[in-house]
């Protein structure tokens, strides 16, 4: 069973304070964001099947570097 750890969410997103990130105990991240609904968007970003793609502000980024300074580690790709 994955662990996760909430790491933070966006603190001007009301009311309930979406997006959110948080890292796993299997080296990588979860990302709570907007639905990417565009059709259009969906089709040039080739998304294979069992992924999807979600939307987070530009302010959500500084986070990650920020845990993983942290934490001692730089992330690879799975």
């Amino acid at each position: 069973m994955m662990r996760i750890r909430k790491i933070a969410q966006d603190p001007d997103s009301r009311p309930n304070g979406s997006p959110t990130l948080y890292r796993t105990d299997r080296g990588s991240w979860l990302v709570q964001g907007w639905d990417v609904t565009d059709p259009d968007v969906l089709a040039e970003m080739n998304i294979p099947e069992g992924e999807s793609a979600v939307e987070i502000p530009d302010r959500m980024i500084p986070f990650f570097q920020n845990q993983a300074d942290h934490d001692g580690t730089e992330e690879e790709g799975r």
